[in-house]
């Protein structure tokens, strides 16, 4: 309505911005939920700095900071132009069919890293 993204928006373009980095990586999501195996987001860190009005053109910057064995935590910087306006550390838990804890399997660990 005032002509700026709504604020649930961000989590949504870091999401895409996600499944296409580990898409790019080469990591088989489809082929991860046959296996019962799936991502989740655990937690969300997130820093409102800018507002982005509607038509701009935004790129979101995504790096993984850390590896555990059934954890991965990420760095998500969505761009407009020069300027930083929207920031989160995301907890990505890696789950089985049940919603249990489980490991990553060695192969994505290693491309992760």
């Amino acid at each position: 309505m005032g002509g700026i993204v709504y604020h649930a928006n961000y989590l949504k373009f870091i999401e895409r911005a996600r499944s296409d980095w580990v898409r790019g990586l080469g990591v088989d999501q489809v082929a991860m939920k046959e296996d019962g195996i799936a991502f989740a987001v655990r937690r969300v860190e997130a820093d409102y700095l800018m507002a982005a009005k509607f038509d701009d053109q935004l790129e979101v910057l995504t790096r993984c900071l850390s590896v555990s064995g059934a954890r991965l935590m990420m760095e998500q910087q969505v761009m407009r132009g020069e300027d930083l306006i929207f920031s989160a550390v995301v907890t990505i838990v890696c789950i089985s069919d049940a919603g249990q804890p489980v490991r990553l399997p060695a192969n994505i660990r290693l491309l992760l890293h």
